[in-house]
Protein backbone atom coordinates (compact mmCIF):
# COMPACT_ATOMS: atom_id res chain seq x y z
CA UNK A 1 0.00 0.00 0.00
CA UNK A 2 2.82 2.38 0.83
CA UNK A 3 4.59 1.79 -2.50
CA UNK A 4 1.33 2.19 -4.36
CA UNK A 5 0.77 5.53 -2.67
CA UNK A 6 4.27 6.64 -3.62
CA UNK A 7 3.66 5.73 -7.25
CA UNK A 8 0.60 7.98 -7.31
CA UNK A 9 2.61 10.89 -5.90
CA UNK A 10 5.42 10.28 -8.36
CA UNK A 11 2.93 10.39 -11.19
CA UNK A 12 1.66 13.84 -10.20
CA UNK A 13 4.85 15.63 -9.09
CA UNK A 14 7.93 16.64 -11.03
CA UNK A 15 10.98 14.41 -10.51
CA UNK A 16 13.17 15.43 -7.63
CA UNK A 17 10.43 17.26 -5.72
CA UNK A 18 11.11 16.87 -2.00
CA UNK A 19 8.50 16.27 0.67
CA UNK A 20 9.40 19.68 2.17
CA UNK A 21 8.81 21.57 -1.06
CA UNK A 22 5.52 19.73 -1.57
CA UNK A 23 4.41 20.79 1.91
CA UNK A 24 5.41 24.40 1.22
CA UNK A 25 3.51 24.37 -2.07
CA UNK A 26 0.40 23.02 -0.38
CA UNK A 27 0.58 25.64 2.36
CA UNK A 28 1.11 28.42 -0.16
CA UNK A 29 -2.34 27.87 -1.63
CA UNK A 30 -4.04 27.28 1.70
CA UNK A 31 -4.98 23.61 1.22
CA UNK A 32 -3.98 21.38 4.10
CA UNK A 33 -2.86 24.37 6.19
CA UNK A 34 -3.41 22.77 9.58
CA UNK A 35 -3.13 24.29 13.01
CA UNK A 36 0.08 22.40 13.78
CA UNK A 37 1.69 23.67 10.57
CA UNK A 38 0.71 27.22 11.48
CA UNK A 39 2.18 27.05 14.95
CA UNK A 40 5.49 25.54 13.81
CA UNK A 41 5.98 27.82 10.78
CA UNK A 42 5.35 31.18 12.48
CA UNK A 43 6.23 32.77 15.80
CA UNK A 44 3.12 34.88 16.45
CA UNK A 45 4.77 36.56 19.40
CA UNK A 46 7.43 38.09 17.14
CA UNK A 47 4.97 40.01 14.93
CA UNK A 48 5.54 43.79 14.90
CA UNK A 49 3.34 45.84 17.22
CA UNK A 50 1.61 47.63 14.35
CA UNK A 51 0.63 44.31 12.71
CA UNK A 52 -0.84 42.92 15.95
CA UNK A 53 -2.63 46.22 16.52
CA UNK A 54 -4.19 45.99 13.06
CA UNK A 55 -5.35 42.43 13.78
CA UNK A 56 -6.88 43.51 17.10
CA UNK A 57 -8.84 46.29 15.39
CA UNK A 58 -10.76 43.66 13.39
CA UNK A 59 -11.64 41.52 16.42
CA UNK A 60 -14.70 41.74 18.58
CA UNK A 61 -14.08 42.88 22.12
CA UNK A 62 -14.41 39.35 23.53
CA UNK A 63 -11.99 37.87 20.97
CA UNK A 64 -9.61 40.76 21.50
CA UNK A 65 -9.55 40.08 25.25
CA UNK A 66 -8.90 36.38 24.61
CA UNK A 67 -6.14 37.17 22.13
CA UNK A 68 -4.42 39.35 24.73
CA UNK A 69 -3.62 36.21 26.72
CA UNK A 70 -1.59 34.62 23.90
CA UNK A 71 1.66 36.11 25.13
CA UNK A 72 3.15 39.12 26.87
CA UNK A 73 3.68 40.97 23.59
CA UNK A 74 0.04 40.61 22.61
CA UNK A 75 -1.05 41.76 26.04
CA UNK A 76 1.10 44.87 25.62
CA UNK A 77 -0.62 45.65 22.32
CA UNK A 78 -4.01 45.07 23.97
CA UNK A 79 -3.32 48.15 26.12
CA UNK A 80 -1.93 50.43 23.40
CA UNK A 81 -3.88 53.74 23.63
CA UNK A 82 -4.78 53.72 19.91
CA UNK A 83 -6.89 50.63 20.51
CA UNK A 84 -9.04 52.39 23.11
CA UNK A 85 -9.82 55.69 21.43
CA UNK A 86 -13.11 54.29 20.07
CA UNK A 87 -15.25 52.16 22.35
CA UNK A 88 -18.90 51.15 22.67
CA UNK A 89 -20.12 50.05 26.09
CA UNK A 90 -22.93 47.50 25.78
CA UNK A 91 -25.02 47.26 28.93
CA UNK A 92 -27.90 44.83 29.34
CA UNK A 93 -29.71 42.49 31.68
CA UNK A 94 -28.97 38.97 30.34
CA UNK A 95 -32.41 37.63 31.24
CA UNK A 96 -34.28 40.20 29.14
CA UNK A 97 -31.91 41.32 26.38
CA UNK A 98 -30.22 40.00 23.26
CA UNK A 99 -27.21 42.32 23.73
CA UNK A 100 -23.90 40.85 24.82
CA UNK A 101 -23.08 43.02 27.77
CA UNK A 102 -19.56 44.36 28.25
CA UNK A 103 -18.06 42.42 31.17
CA UNK A 104 -17.94 44.46 34.43
CA UNK A 105 -14.29 43.53 35.03
CA UNK A 106 -13.35 44.85 31.61
CA UNK A 107 -15.28 48.07 32.25
CA UNK A 108 -13.32 48.67 35.43
CA UNK A 109 -10.06 47.91 33.63
CA UNK A 110 -10.95 50.45 30.93
CA UNK A 111 -11.83 53.11 33.49
CA UNK A 112 -8.63 52.45 35.42
CA UNK A 113 -6.18 52.21 32.52
CA UNK A 114 -7.80 53.86 29.49
CA UNK A 115 -10.21 56.58 30.59
CA UNK A 116 -7.78 59.25 29.41
CA UNK A 117 -7.49 57.50 26.00
CA UNK A 118 -11.21 57.35 25.22
CA UNK A 119 -12.24 59.80 22.50
CA UNK A 120 -15.15 58.28 20.55
CA UNK A 121 -17.53 56.73 23.06
CA UNK A 122 -21.07 55.38 22.84
CA UNK A 123 -23.31 53.55 25.26
CA UNK A 124 -25.77 51.00 23.91
CA UNK A 125 -28.32 49.95 26.53
CA UNK A 126 -31.38 47.72 26.51
CA UNK A 127 -34.81 48.71 27.80
CA UNK A 128 -34.05 48.16 31.49
CA UNK A 129 -33.57 51.02 33.93
CA UNK A 130 -30.67 49.13 35.52
CA UNK A 131 -28.68 49.26 32.29
CA UNK A 132 -29.25 53.00 31.87
CA UNK A 133 -28.22 53.62 35.47
CA UNK A 134 -25.07 51.54 34.91
CA UNK A 135 -24.25 53.75 31.93
CA UNK A 136 -24.62 56.85 34.13
CA UNK A 137 -22.33 55.28 36.74
CA UNK A 138 -19.63 54.75 34.10
CA UNK A 139 -20.01 58.31 32.81
CA UNK A 140 -19.54 59.59 36.36
CA UNK A 141 -16.13 57.90 36.53
CA UNK A 142 -14.72 59.43 33.33
CA UNK A 143 -13.08 62.31 35.15
CA UNK A 144 -9.80 62.14 33.19
CA UNK A 145 -11.39 61.80 29.77
CA UNK A 146 -10.90 63.88 26.64
CA UNK A 147 -13.98 62.63 24.78
CA UNK A 148 -14.70 64.08 21.34
CA UNK A 149 -17.91 62.22 20.46
CA UNK A 150 -20.55 60.86 22.83
CA UNK A 151 -23.60 58.77 21.98
CA UNK A 152 -26.31 57.37 24.25
CA UNK A 153 -28.39 54.74 22.47
CA UNK A 154 -31.45 52.89 23.78
CA UNK A 155 -32.03 49.80 21.65
CA UNK A 156 -35.68 49.45 22.69
CA UNK A 157 -37.86 51.83 24.67
CA UNK A 158 -35.90 54.86 25.96
CA UNK A 159 -34.55 53.49 29.24
CA UNK A 160 -32.56 56.67 30.01
CA UNK A 161 -35.90 58.40 30.58
CA UNK A 162 -36.43 56.15 33.61
CA UNK A 163 -33.26 57.39 35.31
CA UNK A 164 -33.70 60.28 37.74
CA UNK A 165 -32.99 63.62 36.13
CA UNK A 166 -30.51 64.50 38.89
CA UNK A 167 -28.52 61.26 38.40
CA UNK A 168 -28.42 61.66 34.63
CA UNK A 169 -27.47 65.34 34.73
CA UNK A 170 -24.73 64.70 37.29
CA UNK A 171 -23.17 61.95 35.16
CA UNK A 172 -23.35 63.96 31.96
CA UNK A 173 -21.89 67.03 33.64
CA UNK A 174 -18.74 65.06 34.52
CA UNK A 175 -18.09 64.48 30.81
CA UNK A 176 -19.06 68.01 29.79
CA UNK A 177 -16.75 69.59 32.36
CA UNK A 178 -13.73 67.33 31.89
CA UNK A 179 -13.68 66.77 28.13
CA UNK A 180 -13.47 70.39 26.90
CA UNK A 181 -13.20 69.09 23.32
CA UNK A 182 -16.62 67.59 22.56
CA UNK A 183 -17.48 67.93 18.89
CA UNK A 184 -20.39 65.49 18.45
CA UNK A 185 -23.20 64.57 20.87
CA UNK A 186 -26.12 62.22 20.14
CA UNK A 187 -28.40 61.87 23.15
CA UNK A 188 -31.96 61.17 22.02
CA UNK A 189 -34.70 60.22 24.50
CA UNK A 190 -32.95 61.35 27.66
CA UNK A 191 -33.72 63.62 30.64
CA UNK A 192 -31.18 66.19 29.42
CA UNK A 193 -32.11 69.65 30.73
CA UNK A 194 -31.24 73.33 30.26
CA UNK A 195 -28.67 73.54 33.13
CA UNK A 196 -26.77 70.60 31.59
CA UNK A 197 -26.69 72.39 28.23
CA UNK A 198 -25.28 75.49 29.91
CA UNK A 199 -22.46 73.37 31.36
CA UNK A 200 -21.85 71.90 27.90
CA UNK A 201 -21.64 75.36 26.35
CA UNK A 202 -19.40 76.74 29.09
CA UNK A 203 -16.79 74.04 28.51
CA UNK A 204 -17.11 73.04 24.82
CA UNK A 205 -18.43 76.06 22.93
CA UNK A 206 -15.37 76.25 20.66
CA UNK A 207 -15.44 72.59 19.60
CA UNK A 208 -19.11 71.52 19.37
CA UNK A 209 -20.12 70.84 15.74
CA UNK A 210 -23.00 68.34 15.99
CA UNK A 211 -25.83 68.17 18.52
CA UNK A 212 -28.58 65.56 18.13
CA UNK A 213 -31.08 65.66 20.98
CA UNK A 214 -34.55 64.74 19.78
CA UNK A 215 -37.15 63.73 22.39
CA UNK A 216 -35.53 65.48 25.34
CA UNK A 217 -38.64 66.92 27.05
CA UNK A 218 -36.74 68.82 29.77
CA UNK A 219 -34.93 71.00 27.23
CA UNK A 220 -36.68 74.29 26.49
CA UNK A 221 -36.35 76.67 23.53
CA UNK A 222 -34.23 78.88 25.80
CA UNK A 223 -31.81 76.01 26.45
CA UNK A 224 -31.16 75.28 22.78
CA UNK A 225 -30.99 79.00 22.04
CA UNK A 226 -28.12 79.21 24.53
CA UNK A 227 -26.27 76.59 22.48
CA UNK A 228 -26.87 78.42 19.19
CA UNK A 229 -25.82 81.74 20.71
CA UNK A 230 -22.49 80.44 22.03
CA UNK A 231 -21.47 77.49 19.83
CA UNK A 232 -20.62 79.33 16.63
CA UNK A 233 -19.03 76.25 15.05
CA UNK A 234 -22.26 74.20 15.16
CA UNK A 235 -22.81 72.61 11.73
CA UNK A 236 -25.45 69.95 12.40
CA UNK A 237 -28.46 70.12 14.70
CA UNK A 238 -31.35 67.70 15.34
CA UNK A 239 -34.23 68.58 17.64
CA UNK A 240 -37.98 68.38 18.18
CA UNK A 241 -40.19 70.98 16.57
CA UNK A 242 -41.39 72.35 19.92
CA UNK A 243 -37.84 73.65 20.55
CA UNK A 244 -37.61 75.34 17.13
CA UNK A 245 -38.19 79.08 17.23
CA UNK A 246 -37.68 82.23 15.20
CA UNK A 247 -35.02 83.31 17.70
CA UNK A 248 -33.13 80.04 17.22
CA UNK A 249 -33.06 80.36 13.43
CA UNK A 250 -31.87 83.95 13.68
CA UNK A 251 -29.12 82.93 16.12
CA UNK A 252 -27.96 80.26 13.65
CA UNK A 253 -27.93 82.98 10.99
CA UNK A 254 -25.71 85.47 12.83
CA UNK A 255 -22.48 86.68 11.28
CA UNK A 256 -20.44 84.87 13.94
CA UNK A 257 -22.00 81.50 13.15
CA UNK A 258 -20.53 79.12 10.57
CA UNK A 259 -22.74 77.86 7.76
CA UNK A 260 -25.20 75.30 9.09
CA UNK A 261 -25.05 72.12 7.00
CA UNK A 262 -27.87 69.97 8.38
CA UNK A 263 -30.98 70.79 10.41
CA UNK A 264 -33.26 67.88 11.31
CA UNK A 265 -36.66 68.56 12.85
CA UNK A 266 -38.93 65.84 14.27
CA UNK A 267 -42.59 66.89 14.36
CA UNK A 268 -44.28 64.44 16.70
CA UNK A 269 -47.68 64.52 18.37
CA UNK A 270 -47.44 63.12 21.89
CA UNK A 271 -51.16 63.65 22.59
CA UNK A 272 -53.11 63.11 19.36
CA UNK A 273 -55.57 65.89 18.66
CA UNK A 274 -54.43 67.99 21.61
CA UNK A 275 -51.28 69.61 20.24
CA UNK A 276 -51.35 73.03 18.60
CA UNK A 277 -48.10 73.67 16.77
CA UNK A 278 -46.64 77.13 16.52
CA UNK A 279 -45.71 78.73 13.19
CA UNK A 280 -42.19 79.78 12.16
CA UNK A 281 -42.06 83.08 10.27
CA UNK A 282 -40.94 83.13 6.66
CA UNK A 283 -38.42 85.89 7.48
CA UNK A 284 -36.66 83.55 9.93
CA UNK A 285 -36.38 80.75 7.36
CA UNK A 286 -35.16 83.26 4.77
CA UNK A 287 -32.45 84.51 7.13
CA UNK A 288 -31.17 80.96 7.70
CA UNK A 289 -31.00 80.13 3.98
CA UNK A 290 -29.37 83.46 3.15
CA UNK A 291 -26.67 82.75 5.74
CA UNK A 292 -26.35 79.02 4.92
CA UNK A 293 -27.52 78.59 1.31
CA UNK A 294 -26.57 74.90 1.11
CA UNK A 295 -28.24 73.83 4.36
CA UNK A 296 -30.30 70.63 4.29
CA UNK A 297 -33.52 71.07 6.27
CA UNK A 298 -35.02 67.68 7.03
CA UNK A 299 -38.47 67.28 8.59
CA UNK A 300 -40.00 64.04 9.87
CA UNK A 301 -43.76 64.21 10.48
CA UNK A 302 -45.66 61.81 12.73
CA UNK A 303 -48.98 63.65 12.96
CA UNK A 304 -52.64 63.07 12.28
CA UNK A 305 -54.35 64.90 9.42
CA UNK A 306 -56.03 67.51 11.63
CA UNK A 307 -52.70 68.57 13.16
CA UNK A 308 -50.99 69.95 10.03
CA UNK A 309 -52.63 73.35 10.02
CA UNK A 310 -49.53 75.32 11.08
CA UNK A 311 -47.24 73.95 8.35
CA UNK A 312 -46.37 75.06 4.80
CA UNK A 313 -48.86 77.90 4.58
CA UNK A 314 -45.93 80.10 3.52
CA UNK A 315 -42.78 79.32 1.57
CA UNK A 316 -40.60 76.97 3.63
CA UNK A 317 -37.03 76.01 2.59
CA UNK A 318 -37.35 72.34 3.58
CA UNK A 319 -35.24 69.96 1.45
CA UNK A 320 -36.26 66.51 2.73
CA UNK A 321 -39.79 65.58 3.85
CA UNK A 322 -40.90 62.29 5.42
CA UNK A 323 -44.50 61.62 6.42
CA UNK A 324 -44.83 58.60 8.70
CA UNK A 325 -48.62 58.77 8.88
CA UNK A 326 -51.44 59.73 6.55
CA UNK A 327 -51.21 63.16 4.96
CA UNK A 328 -54.06 64.85 3.11
CA UNK A 329 -54.28 65.94 -0.54
CA UNK A 330 -54.54 69.53 0.65
CA UNK A 331 -51.28 69.23 2.58
CA UNK A 332 -49.47 67.80 -0.44
CA UNK A 333 -50.88 70.66 -2.50
CA UNK A 334 -49.33 73.14 -0.06
CA UNK A 335 -45.99 71.38 -0.38
CA UNK A 336 -46.14 71.78 -4.15
CA UNK A 337 -46.86 75.48 -3.75
CA UNK A 338 -44.47 76.41 -0.91
CA UNK A 339 -41.44 74.07 -0.89
CA UNK A 340 -39.27 75.09 -3.89
CA UNK A 341 -36.06 73.64 -2.37
CA UNK A 342 -37.54 70.15 -1.94
CA UNK A 343 -35.10 67.34 -2.87
CA UNK A 344 -36.76 64.25 -1.40
CA UNK A 345 -40.37 63.40 -0.52
CA UNK A 346 -41.61 60.21 1.14
CA UNK A 347 -45.32 59.71 1.82
CA UNK A 348 -46.09 56.50 3.70
CA UNK A 349 -49.88 56.86 3.52
CA UNK A 350 -52.72 58.93 2.09
CA UNK A 351 -56.46 58.51 1.67
CA UNK A 352 -58.06 56.76 -1.30
CA UNK A 353 -58.04 59.85 -3.52
CA UNK A 354 -55.67 59.93 -6.54
CA UNK A 355 -52.76 62.36 -6.07
CA UNK A 356 -52.24 63.13 -9.78
CA UNK A 357 -52.70 66.91 -9.56
CA UNK A 358 -50.57 67.22 -6.42
CA UNK A 359 -47.65 65.24 -7.89
CA UNK A 360 -47.74 67.22 -11.13
CA UNK A 361 -47.69 70.49 -9.16
CA UNK A 362 -44.72 69.22 -7.13
CA UNK A 363 -42.92 68.29 -10.36
CA UNK A 364 -43.60 71.75 -11.81
CA UNK A 365 -42.47 73.83 -8.84
CA UNK A 366 -39.90 71.65 -7.03
CA UNK A 367 -37.09 71.81 -9.59
CA UNK A 368 -34.57 70.14 -7.25
CA UNK A 369 -36.66 67.02 -6.59
CA UNK A 370 -34.52 63.91 -7.12
CA UNK A 371 -36.13 61.29 -4.85
CA UNK A 372 -39.73 60.20 -4.34
CA UNK A 373 -41.35 57.40 -2.33
CA UNK A 374 -45.07 56.57 -2.11
CA UNK A 375 -46.63 53.92 0.11
CA UNK A 376 -50.34 53.52 0.79
CA UNK A 377 -51.49 56.12 -1.75
CA UNK A 378 -53.23 56.15 -5.13
CA UNK A 379 -52.01 57.60 -8.44
CA UNK A 380 -53.36 56.86 -11.91
CA UNK A 381 -50.86 55.44 -14.38
CA UNK A 382 -51.46 58.41 -16.68
CA UNK A 383 -50.83 60.92 -13.85
CA UNK A 384 -47.71 59.08 -12.70
CA UNK A 385 -46.18 59.03 -16.19
CA UNK A 386 -46.90 62.76 -16.53
CA UNK A 387 -45.09 63.33 -13.23
CA UNK A 388 -42.07 61.31 -14.40
CA UNK A 389 -41.98 63.14 -17.75
CA UNK A 390 -41.81 66.49 -16.00
CA UNK A 391 -39.07 65.39 -13.60
CA UNK A 392 -37.08 63.67 -16.33
CA UNK A 393 -33.76 62.01 -15.61
CA UNK A 394 -33.13 63.96 -12.42
CA UNK A 395 -35.11 61.37 -10.41
CA UNK A 396 -32.29 59.25 -9.02
CA UNK A 397 -34.59 57.41 -6.58
CA UNK A 398 -38.18 56.45 -7.37
CA UNK A 399 -39.73 53.97 -4.95
CA UNK A 400 -43.42 53.42 -5.69
CA UNK A 401 -45.46 50.51 -4.34
CA UNK A 402 -47.21 48.53 -7.08
CA UNK A 403 -50.53 48.91 -5.23
CA UNK A 404 -50.26 52.70 -5.57
CA UNK A 405 -50.66 52.67 -9.35
CA UNK A 406 -54.17 52.56 -10.83
CA UNK A 407 -54.31 51.20 -14.41
CA UNK A 408 -56.40 53.25 -16.85
CA UNK A 409 -57.52 53.02 -20.47
CA UNK A 410 -54.16 54.27 -21.77
CA UNK A 411 -51.65 52.44 -19.57
CA UNK A 412 -51.43 48.99 -18.04
CA UNK A 413 -48.80 48.21 -15.43
CA UNK A 414 -46.72 46.36 -18.05
CA UNK A 415 -46.70 49.33 -20.40
CA UNK A 416 -46.17 51.74 -17.52
CA UNK A 417 -42.80 50.34 -16.46
CA UNK A 418 -41.52 50.59 -20.06
CA UNK A 419 -42.72 54.18 -20.39
CA UNK A 420 -41.26 55.23 -17.03
CA UNK A 421 -37.96 53.49 -17.82
CA UNK A 422 -37.74 55.46 -21.07
CA UNK A 423 -38.12 58.82 -19.33
CA UNK A 424 -35.75 57.92 -16.47
CA UNK A 425 -33.10 56.61 -18.82
CA UNK A 426 -32.80 53.35 -16.88
CA UNK A 427 -34.80 50.21 -16.21
CA UNK A 428 -37.49 50.77 -13.59
CA UNK A 429 -40.15 48.59 -11.96
CA UNK A 430 -42.63 49.37 -9.17
CA UNK A 431 -41.66 48.01 -5.74
CA UNK A 432 -43.22 45.02 -4.04
CA UNK A 433 -42.33 46.47 -0.64
CA UNK A 434 -41.05 49.87 0.58
CA UNK A 435 -37.31 50.48 0.20
CA UNK A 436 -37.09 53.71 2.18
Amino acid sequence: MKRAGQKVVAGTEAPGTSQTSKKQKTNLYGSGFGESDLCTSMDWGSLPHHVILRVFQFLTLVDRARASSVCRRWNEVFHIPDLWRRFEFELSQPATSYLKSTHPDLIQQIIKRHADHLQYVSFKVDSSTESAEAACDILSQLVNCSIKTLGLISTAKPSFMNVSKAHFASALTVVFVNSKSLSSIKIDDTPLDDPSLKVLVANNSDTLKLLKMSSCPHVSPAGILCVADQCHGLKELALNYYILSDELLLALSSEKHVDLEHLRIDVVSENPGQVQFHTIKKQSWDALVKHSPKVNIVMYFFLYEDEFDAFFREETPVTHLYFGRAVSKAMLGRIGMNCPRLIELVVCANGLQPLDDELIQIAERCKNLTAMGLGECEVTCRGFIEFVKMCGGRLTQLSIMEEVLIPDSDYSLDRLHLEVSKHLGRMWFPDMMPTW
